[in-house]
């Protein structure tokens, strides 16, 4: 039992750096860990995936509001897309079968290890876009930050809202499909729809994701898809790991991040959708 309980929070604290460095939320960690490494049934690891993302949400926002690294107006306007898409997605988990929620989860995980070797051979992250938009400035959603890693201030605008709104509904649907903080979509949608630059779509990418999670969290309560006794050491985890990796995403530049956890995420998407097709792992 306290075995268990050890591994949980070290699961977590991983789930918290990687998930407040990437923005991409401790529950695609978590839920791959649950299933494939201990065998918990996929209902309960997506309910701790809840509170994971809420916990990684919560212990990154902090640091990030401090040193005024995310856009809290960007935030703000496009939690409305999310909050509704997360609702409406949770209520339809109980019809989707364990199958599809396995195939459908490794497929995300597989989608974002193919959009951050694109990043790499895309465009440098110090490139920002800097093109007006009528109604970015009428929503005031551009921004500026510091940039510790190059120590200098970056403004930046941000561009194709629409685009980005509709994009963050189909973030917030998958969220509450599969308990995730869907950091992926939330990333691509400000970074690459939007023209913001990866650091501040990453952090405002993390306060999104806990707003996201709570709004479909209630519905995971009273289906009793969440277990304090998994959910509770996951949490205590990823709030340190998350705080640390707050701290450390400011200094480390995308590229590195990204060379290191895309084998990461790369291979625990090709399990889940093996899994999901009814492949035995090992």
């Amino acid at each position: 039992m306290l075995n268990d309980v050890l591994l949980l929070a070290a699961t977590g604290f991983i789930a918290g750096v990687l998930g407040a460095i990437l923005g991409i939320g401790g529950g695609m960690i978590v839920t791959p860990v649950l299933t494939l490494a201990m065998g918990v049934n996929i209902k309960y690891a997506i309910g701790a995936s809840i509170i994971a993302v809420i916990a990684t949400s919560s212990g990154a926002t902090i640091a990030y509001l401090k040193d005024e690294m995310l856009n809290l107006r960007v935030a703000m306007f496009l939690e409305i897309a999310t909050s509704i898409g997360a609702i409406i997605g949770a209520l339809l988990t109980g019809v989707a079968p364990t199958s599809f929620l396995f195939v459908l989860f490794g497929a995300l995980l597989v989608f974002s290890s193919w959009n951050m070797i694109r990043k790499l051979r895309g465009k440098s992250d110090s490139v920002v876009n800097m093109q007006d938009d009528d109604l970015s400035k009428r929503l005031k959603l551009d921004g500026v930050y510091y940039d510790k890693a190059v120590d200098k201030e970056v403004p930046y605008h941000v561009k194709n809202v629409p685009g980005g709104f509709s994009m963050m509904f189909g973030a917030g649907f998958a969220s509450g499909l599969l308990g995730i903080g869907s950091g992926a979509f939330k990333v691509i949608a400000m970074d690459t729809i939007m023209g913001m630059p990866l650091k501040p779509s990453s952090a405002t990418s993390n306060l999104m994701m806990g707003v996201t999670a709570a709004a479909s969290a209630t519905v995971y309560f009273f289906n009793g898809s969440i277990k304090p006794e998994i959910a509770a050491p996951l949490a205590l985890g990823i709030l340190v790991g998350a705080t640390l990796g707050s701290r450390l995403m400011q200094h480390l530049r995308a590229r590195v991040i990204r060379m290191i956890f895309i084998p990461i995420i790369l291979y625990m998407g090709v399990q889940m959708v093996l899994q999901g097709f009814g492949v035995k792992i090992g």
